[in-house]
């Protein structure tokens, strides 16, 4: 029999599981797929309520942290591992170090698919495009048999790399929903850069999972003042966010070709 598959994501704070990949990660678990989860920081920055009932960076953490593995129960997340970065600083971080830190996870869990942020983050975000520069680089950095880090780990070679692609119509559901996507960055102002309907590779139909991926959001109670409208979704609203997630298939040593996949394990089944 041959070994379990296995999925892998690879994200910058607590809830970007559940926002951008609930879907996915719900319906692999299902199926018996092994779902990972390693997340770079965790989400200190990320308040909603009042500045002066701020608890600051540690206890912040460490509150988002409890909740982020209530979520992955939730999603059926197999293992939950942090990268150890403050939120908000992941693009300052030292790059050979994070590289090495992802690549030692890859090795050791060895997983068949990984899935991260594309290039633009999303909407700009800087610890996004962090995570998305240092999980590309870590793929090359684990298969290499030179490596000077984690020698104790054989090298290791993924199978299929995959970014979150979101469209133009998720883009504008979502902001109809939450309101503008907005950062303001070396003054500059970022907005959500959509991705054309024709690059999207990969489309995975995950409506039947709404229910646990909703249940997985509401783990992150620090975050409701933000997230409270998701329990008031319309169906067709429900039907937008949730129905299907879409992503870019960066490279495959599996498979191919212009039809858009409907299972990240293609070629791998």
């Amino acid at each position: 029999m041959a070994d379990k598959l296995k999925l892998m994501a690879i994200l910058a704070h607590p809830d970007d599981e559940c926002l951008g990949n609930g879907g996915i990660l719900a319906r692999y678990a299902s199926e018996g797929i092994e779902t990972h989860l390693v997340t770079a920081t965790r989400g200190e920055r990320g308040w909603f309520g009042k500045e002066s009932d701020n608890p600051g960076l540690e206890a912040l953490g460490k509150i988002r942290e409890a909740e982020l593995f209530a979520a992955a129960e939730v999603l059926g997340i197999q293992s939950v591992s942090f990268l150890d970065y403050i939120d908000g600083e992941l693009d300052a971080a030292h790059p050979a170090e994070a590289i090495a830190k992802i690549a030692g996870h890859l090795r050791r869990v060895q997983p068949d698919v990984v899935v991260t942020f594309g290039q633009y983050g999303g909407y700009g975000h800087p610890d996004h495009i962090a995570i998305s520069q240092f999980t590309t680089a870590a793929i090359v950095e684990a298969a290499n048999p030179h490596s000077l880090y984690y020698r104790d780990l054989a090298p290791y070679s993924v199978s299929k790399l995959y970014y979150m692609a979101e469209t133009q119509d998720e883009f504008a559901m979502y902001q109809s929903i939450f309101g503008d996507l907005v950062m303001n960055i070396d003054g500059v102002k970022r907005t959500a850069v959509a991705w054309p309907d024709w690059s999207v590779t990969t489309r995975i139909d995950t409506l039947s999972y709404w229910r646990i991926v909703l249940h997985a959001i509401c783990c992150h109670q620090s975050q409701l003042p933000a997230y409270h409208v998701l329990e008031r979704l319309s169906e067709q609203q429900r039907e937008a966010l949730w129905g299907a997630q879409g992503y870019y298939r960066v490279f495959s040593l599996v498979n191919g070709g212009r039809q858009v996949e409907e299972d990240m394990f293609a070629g791998l089944r």
